[in-house]
């Protein structure tokens, strides 16, 4: 529940901070005092749009904060927890400067505005004074019954389903228009696949093809020349090294002291002949390990000249035929598989549908007996407040098409009269029985809310008397089981609050601030009393207003 509210800089408040028990608390003040600043700075902490208009004049930023008891509340804690948030207990705050820019935390980290308004939903529900005039809109009514259903789990999925169904539809629309020209591509690229899956050219191939052709091409010539070569160095005619050991026998030969000048020539030519009859060995191994194979020449010469005529074809050169093969596959199994396929699209379309069909009848199920107990329930309380002869009940109708909402339509009829039959209420209802139902459906919405801090904006207006003192009392029925924060006019109301918090309007030096304060035993007896008889108090409008604090409060006890 909410333990406190401070407020700094914010509207016409100055520095305030305030502190919130359980039970109903009563919140008045004139017209105009500045009730609408609380609920506004609770909003704003809450995630509500904020403006320039928030910031007190002459200062730079108003600063915001609420902070909740989070306790009894799983759902909170949960969301917090999951986002590693400590979950002990929640600080929301919010802080907006004079240009409208606002910043966000909670439990001291930073956090965005939807991340407040997402938080906000677990901790507190505020039914506004205008709550009334969506009730004149029959296509609220349908989430009216829903929210006391509380199904929201299969409404999304319905939803969701919904959602897929229709894009599913849409999809198949959408081929189904081009069912031709997909087709003729289908064929097209199953051709084209097909070829290049016969020519299965691996990646790298080509340059190891080409290398191969120009060995096996060149492959005589290098024979020949080898064994030319190797003729040179060792043949029996013209051959170096036969030449060189004569060089060397003839020159050994001579006289020992002209040998003895040419030593130097004689050792570099037994070296020349050692490199030449090493350098025979070489060609002469060289020239063994050539082999001349034509049959091999001839299928790598048909390889290549397939992968080159299969390129021209595709107009890429033969280097990308690997990438352009992987590229045509990837979009023929697109084209011809999932949801591209119209016999499997269209059965898909079959099974969101008998889903959707599925899932919208469990729901039309469960509305249809919540639908019964909303109707009793709000009836009760309509006889509670003084509408006992009224008849209420919730009129469900099928939908002439699917929707992501389900199978049918909801209204709220009503019959004022015994004997009358039930019409809409948008047509019967007038401005005080309008308010009166509206009061009504909110308790019996509050009532099976599993939030228990709840906020009611003048849901009182139009209502007086009698009546006004049984809205009390259902007030501080919900209070008794939780939290009730409650502004009202009405003094039959404020009498039967647990707690009263008065707020006023005070002028100070061309300045005008607002108070808040909760009220004493004698402060509320005033209050009351000032509601009761205007600002102009008596002996006799004081007493009424201690006879009606006493008496509301001993029925509670």
């Amino acid at each position: 529940m909410l333990t406190e509210l401070a407020i700094s800089d914010f509207a016409i408040v100055d520095q305030l901070s305030l502190e919130w028990d359980s039970g109903m608390t009563a919140i008045t003040g004139e017209t105009g005092a500045g009730k609408s600043i609380l609920l506004g700075a609770l909003g704003l902490c809450l995630g509500e749009r904020a403006d320039t208009g928030s910031v007190r004049h002459g200062c730079e930023r108003a600063d915001l904060s609420a902070r909740f008891d989070v306790s009894a509340l799983p759902g909170a804690r949960a969301w917090l927890e999951a986002r590693e948030l400590p979950s002990e207990d929640c600080l929301l705050r919010r802080v907006v400067t004079r240009s409208g820019r606002s910043k966000a935390w909670i439990n001291g980290l930073p956090a965005t505005v939807s991340d407040l308004k997402a938080l906000g939903s677990h901790l507190i529900e505020i039914h506004g004074q205008h709550a009334h005039q969506g009730l004149m809109r029959e296509d609220t009514h349908l989430q009216l019954l829903d929210d006391f259903a509380g199904h929201h789990a299969a409404i999304e999925a319905l939803a969701e389903t919904y959602r897929d169904w229709r894009d599913a539809q849409q999809r198949l629309k959408r081929l189904s228009e081009d069912d031709d020209e997909i087709r003729a591509r289908l064929q097209l690229l199953r051709y084209q696949v097909e070829e290049l899956d016969q020519l299965s050219l691996a990646e790298g191939e080509l340059d190891e093809l080409e290398t191969e052709q120009e060995n096996l091409a060149h492959a005589e010539e290098r024979l020949q020349e080898a064994q030319f070569a190797a003729q040179c160095c060792d043949g029996d005619e013209g051959g170096a090294l036969p030449l060189l050991h004569q060089a060397v026998n003839r020159l050994s030969a001579l006289p020992g002291s002209e040998r003895g000048a040419l030593a130097d020539a004689l050792s570099m030519l037994g070296d020349a002949c050692i490199q030449v009859e090493e350098a025979g060995r070489e060609l002469n191994h060289f020239a063994s390990s050539v082999e001349l194979d034509p049959e091999r020449l001839a299928q790598v010469e048909q390889r290549l000249s397939e992968v080159h005529r299969i390129a021209r074809k595709h107009q890429v050169p033969p280097e990308e035929l690997v990438a352009l093969h992987q590229r045509l596959s990837d979009e023929l199994a697109e084209l011809d598989g999932g949801d591209n396929d119209l016999d499997s699209l269209s059965a898909e379309v079959e099974r969101l549908k008998q889903t959707w069909r599925e899932q919208a009848e469990a729901v039309s199920k469960t509305r249809r007996k919540a639908a019964k107990r909303f109707g009793k329930e709000v009836q009760d309380q309509l006889a509670f407040l003084a509408m006992d002869k009224a008849s209420f009940e919730v009129e469900l109708t099928p939908r002439d098409t699917p929707s992501a909402e389900g199978l049918e339509r909801a209204r709220l009829l009503i019959s004022a009269n015994p004997g009358q039959p039930a019409r809409p209420l948008t047509k019967v209802a007038s401005g005080g029985e309008l308010s009166r139902i509206s009061l009504a459906i909110q308790v019996v919405a509050a009532q099976h809310s599993t939030i228990p801090s709840l906020v009611f904006d003048e849901v009182d207006v139009g209502v007086s008397g009698a009546t006004a003192e049984v809205v009390g009392q259902l007030l501080r029925r919900l209070g008794s089981n939780g939290q009730v924060m409650t502004v009202t006019h009405l003094p039959q109301v404020a009498a039967q609050a647990h707690q009263h918090l008065h707020i006023a309007k005070q002028a100070e030096d061309d300045t005008t601030l607002t108070q808040m304060a909760v009220l004493d035993e004698a402060g509320r007896v005033g209050e009351l009393a000032r509601m009761l008889g205007g600002m102009k108090l008596t002996d006799q409008t004081l007493a009424h207003a201690r006879e009606m604090l006493d008496a509301s409060q001993r029925a509670h006890h």
